[in-house]
């Protein structure tokens, strides 16, 4: 082997161009564009090499095992020969994020070596050679922790020691918490609020305490506990950012990204405005909040830019108060000192989650991270891996047709990349961001319910995992409307899985851990966050059940005077029709046994062709197509789930008359917004989940009128149950007469002239 081998390594590296060189010094193996088909030798090696690369921290790392690959080690060898000048040619080639990067260095903004700087540089290249083979690289990662990862499910383990809690230490001009006034923190104070073991048992016993305030923007607020303690406050008229206790830079940063909320009748010196002013002295009072009015079209992003103000400022002030503790120790003695002193974090490090429908929001997210940290700074921040990012995340506006139109909030709510699986970590130290960070190092985790959903898993599944879970501090869960037209069993089964014991270490410090930690209170210190655009029985479910703080919760409970039905332009006749029903759980039944033999018959008849049927439960919808097959019913039946030839075949055949019945759900509604031609006759089997949908559905009857106004019908089927639905589109004053009246049928009329 000896002089055939050598000469065989001089001649493949001769043939090697210097991008080539390069990228086999950094991966230990050519670029897979230039592979060999004939070369066998290949295969093996580049499975070992990925194991090695996957448990690596450094470069370094990676080429310490000459026995793994020992002819690629000899090979890399002689490419340690290389001269630097070759190598700045190389760099200047790379169109890649490192050039912030030797920006920030020259301005002296990062202590980052020029090993990171080429670890940098090497993700963004194996960022380029990913596979598309693999159907999960889309998703930024596979399972969190899994040394069986393979390379395309892409992890930033690059960084890991740049980004790690335990080896960094507090620069001096970025503060702590070590000032006089760190007790008056919210932040501090709350998590070192002390519980006793009397008061988590009572916890399951003890009645909710209320108490109900008017504030001026939000409206009616409920504050709420199931500890003995129940404060309330209301908001001051005034507020600048020192009596917030905000970390630096954010004091300086908040105030450019949020300036485009700003302009207008607010006062320039406000550096909030009305609504954010309000919810953010909420948010840090370190209470669990429910806002249902959060609209994409109206304030969706004013919420978004003030919440992610307080994850910066929380994720900031704990990772401050680590590295402090980690300066404090290297100065002092071993042995010296109370190891309490020192108990600043949790089991695992994921400090927040954030759950968002699609990755357009992600997108969002992240980009406000990165202003919030930046601002207009001369120095630019380091974000690692920023390139592959925008790729997965971004979208590209001319893949959506240019004549869809749609209604302006459908609009609003499906922008840029509407992908619902996705995760990513985010990790954060000081002024510097790492995307793509392994979930066991990141600070901050963003996904979507089905995201969390394929990493947790369910019983009995060989991979899951749920352990980052642990130690969540902050829970946001962002437009949680759209989840009830996603899956809501995900979001059920995200809470189920929220800040139980990890079931691996996880090389935790223990000595460092809270005990608040350790005795598996988390759940009683996490903060709930939970913005949706309605209220709704599921959601209030989650809220009251799953959202335990010590610190109380605040819910928004304005109730709408005037309803969707009010914004029906077309003239017609609407009979709400109620159902008498003995308890929760016989609703579903009633309603089937109530449409079969009190509704349906009145529409078997010929004459009433054209009955549009519209179900929001696609259970129910199930159930209706199923008897509608049985009872050999002439009908044509549209989900969110039927091919497009199949939905064009169905409308054809409803709109000529061929087709006496169809059956829509409210999910396909939600994704297409189709108007359905030909209705004359309208069923809501159950009230809409979204008020405005009921207006929208009634005024399709106008899409083809052909003299037959006259004979329109609609009908509502409701329950007692339905009360805030109903609500919803008829007005609270009306819902209220209609449940308490002896009579269960009422008529309204719309568009009279």
């Amino acid at each position: 082997m000896g002089k055939r081998g050598s000469r065989s390594q001089s001649q493949l590296l001769g043939s090697l161009t210097k991008k080539q060189k390069k990228h086999l010094r950094d991966f230990g193996e050519e670029h897979p564009f230039y592979d060999r088909v004939s070369r066998k030798e290949a295969k093996p090696q580049t499975c070992q090499l990925s194991e090695s690369s996957d448990t690596s921290s450094s470069e370094s790392e990676a080429e310490s095992e000459p026995e793994q690959v020992s002819g690629y080690h000899r090979l890399l060898a002689t490419l340690k020969n290389v001269s630097k000048e070759e190598e700045e040619e190389e760099e200047e080639e790379e169109d890649s994020v490192m050039d912030e990067t030797e920006m920030n260095l020259e301005d002296g903004d990062s202590d980052i070596s020029e090993e990171e700087d080429m670890a940098a540089e090497s993700t963004d290249m194996q960022s380029s050679v990913a596979s598309p083979a693999d159907p999960e690289g889309k998703d930024g990662h596979g399972p969190p922790g899994t040394s069986e990862e393979s390379p395309e499910e892409f992890t930033d383990a690059k960084h890991e020691s740049l980004f790690s809690l335990e080896t960094n230490f507090l620069e001096e001009e970025s503060g702590g918490d070590s000032s006089p006034k760190a007790s008056q923190d919210p932040f501090v104070q709350h998590v070192n609020t002390k519980l006793k073991e009397k008061e988590i048992q009572a916890v399951a016993t003890n009645p909710k305490t209320t108490h109900q305030l008017k504030w001026p923007i939000l409206g009616q607020v409920v504050f709420s506990s199931k500890f003995q303690k129940l404060e309330t406050f209301k908001p001051p008229k005034d507020i600048d950012l020192k009596s917030v206790h905000l970390q630096k830079p954010l004091e300086s940063t908040w105030i450019k990204t949020n300036s485009q909320f700003l302009s207008g009748p607010q006062k320039s010196n406000s550096p909030f405005t009305p609504l954010q002013k309000e919810l953010f002295l909420i948010m840090n009072s370190y209470r669990d909040l429910f806002y249902p009015e959060r609209t994409a079209l109206k304030n969706g992003e004013e919420i978004r830019h003030v919440y992610c103000l307080h994850v910066i400022n929380h994720v900031l002030k704990a990772n401050a108060q680590v590295l402090g503790n980690n300066s404090r120790r290297r100065s002092q003695k071993l042995g010296v000192g109370d190891d309490d002193d020192f108990r600043d974090q949790g089991l695992t490090r994921p400090k927040v989650l954030i759950v968002v429908p699609f990755r357009e929001a992600a997108l969002r997210v992240v980009q406000l991270f990165i202003s919030l940290l930046e601002g207009d700074s001369k120095k630019k921040i380091i974000v690692s891996n920023k390139k592959r990012f925008n790729g997965e995340y971004g979208s590209d506006p001319e893949e959506r047709p240019p004549n869809l139109k749609r209604p302006e909030d459908y609009e609003a709510v499906f922008v840029g990349n509407i992908d619902d699986h996705f995760r990513i970590g985010v990790a954060i130290l000081q002024r510097s961001i790492r995307l793509y960070a392994p979930f066991y190092s990141s600070d901050i985790l963003i996904a979507s319910p089905l995201g969390l959903r394929t990493i947790i898993g369910g019983e009995g599944e060989k991979k899951r995992d749920f352990d980052f879970l642990s130690s969540i501090e902050l829970l946001i869960i962002d437009q949680a409307d759209i989840y009830l037209m996603q899956n809501w069993e995900h979001v059920l089964h995200l809470m189920n899985h929220m800040n139980l014991l990890p079931l691996d270490s996880h090389g935790v410090d223990f000595s460092r851990v809270r005990m608040w930690s350790l005795n598996n209170w988390s759940k009683y210190y996490r903060q709930t966050l939970l913005f949706g655009a309605l209220q709704d029985a599921q959601i209030n479910s989650v809220f009251n059940k799953y959202c335990v703080n010590v610190q109380g919760q605040v819910a928004v409970r304005s109730v709408p005077m005037t309803g969707s039905i009010s914004r029906v332009l077309v003239q017609l006749p609407h009979v709400f029709q109620r159902m008498q029903v003995e308890s929760l759980a016989s609703v579903i039944d009633a309603r089937f046994n109530f449409f079969v033999n009190k509704i349906l018959p009145q529409y078997r008849d010929a004459v009433m062709s054209h009955t549009l049927i519209y179900v929001p439960s696609y259970f129910d919808f199930v159930r209706l197509r199923n008897y509608f097959k049985k009872e050999e019913l002439n009908f044509a039946h549209i989900c969110e789930y039927t091919q497009k030839s199949g939905v064009s075949r169905a409308r054809h055949f409803f709109l000529q008359g061929e087709k006496q019945f169809l059956l829509l759900t409210e999910r396909f509604h939600f994704y297409k917004r189709y108007t359905i031609k030909g209705i004359r006759n309208l069923i809501f089997y159950e009230l809409p989940t979204y008020p405005h949908f009921y207006s929208e559905v009634c005024n399709m009857l106008r899409a083809t009128s052909r003299g037959e106004e006259a004979a329109w019908t609609c009908t509502v089927l409701y329950s007692k149950y339905d009360a805030q639905r109903l609500a919803a589109v008829v007005g609270v004053e009306r819902a209220a007469q209609m449940l308490q009246s002896k009579k269960n049928v009422h008529l309204f009329i719309t568009g009279e002239r």
